[in-house]
């Protein structure tokens, strides 16, 4: 898979110019560029979930006569490639209609999107968002829907290490609440991918007002969330099946709290005594199945 079409930042660029469709359009094409040379102008279309008629005012956009030229340049990355891109495209949809590997070509693809994280312009902006978290007074931690899981991990694998962080989940809508003592000395970790959840949208925008400083984990860099952050760690949501994958993003979450223990190492150390002592005063684990009591 092409890791960014030949016009990539091109779009990214004229991306707040577009109307909506386009946008979705835009959006659609930088997560898959490789589809647009390896399928029709109505199934690309179709897949973004707008009109084939926007692919033509999307290629018009972007300064070509139609959008053969424009599909144009992502064919010729494809024919110089010694990938091989259409033949694995047409052996994978061969197996997915067989049912066969499917298993491996999810765990192949997880390992290759946990792998990219190991780029440098990312390994970069995981230590530029951990100093950043780091320093500040309380980390407000945001995720809804898909996203929950992964920033409850975040907030919970750091409250082994201290109370720095607030999870924003109240119940009944009250989410939000948890802000009305926040200052500009907080920072907002606000973690959503595409379809974004507007309440996430909200909830950065009005700590955004307050003077917060916002760190995003998200899919895209036209990412709503991204537009408004200090600094986003981008990931792959790309799935081999009809849900889109988290696992980067949880590794993401796992990295940026190790990197914040390594930040004051004494002190990570003496909060993990503390709770070692808690939870075994509690008897929280066991190694064995308790008998039953008769």
């Amino acid at each position: 898979m092409l890791q960014k079409g030949p016009l990539h930042a091109r779009i990214v660029e004229l991306f707040d110019e577009m109307s909506e469709q386009l946008q979705q359009a835009a959006r659609h094409i930088l997560e898959h560029p490789q589809e647009v040379a390896l399928v029709s102008m109505r199934e690309l279309a179709r897949n973004a979930g707008v009109q084939p008629s926007t692919m033509t005012r999307f290629a018009k956009f972007l300064g070509f006569s139609g959008y053969d030229d424009f599909r144009g340049q992502y064919a010729d990355v494809i024919r110089v490639s010694a990938d091989g891109f259409a033949a694995r495209a047409m052996q994978r949809d061969e197996a997915v209609a067989n049912g066969e590997g499917l298993a491996h070509r999810m765990l192949q693809n997880l390992s290759a999107q946990v792998a990219r994280l190991c780029e440098q312009d990312t390994l970069l902006r995981l230590g530029v968002m951990a100093e950043r978290l780091a320093k500040a007074r309380r980390v407000y931690v945001l995720g809804l829907r898909s996203c929950h899981s992964v920033a409850w991990h975040f907030h919970y694998v750091m409250t082994l290490l201290g109370e720095k962080t607030i999870h924003l989940d109240g119940p009944g809508g009250t989410a939000g609440d948890a802000l009305i003592r926040a200052t500009a000395d907080d920072v907002l970790l606000a973690i959503s991918i595409n379809p974004y959840s507007l309440f996430s949208l909200e909830i950065a925008e009005a700590a955004r007002e307050k003077g917060m400083g916002v760190l995003a984990i998200t899919d895209s860099e036209v990412s709503p969330l991204a537009t408004i952050a200090e600094q986003a760690v981008l990931f792959s949501t790309e799935s081999q099946t009809f849900f889109h994958t988290l696992t980067p993003a949880l590794a993401i979450s796992e990295v940026l709290c190790g990197l914040l223990a390594n930040h004051n190492r004494k002190a990570a150390l003496e909060e993990l005594k503390r709770v070692d002592r808690h939870l075994s005063s509690m008897n929280t684990y066991a190694t064995s199945i308790p008998r039953r009591k008769i």
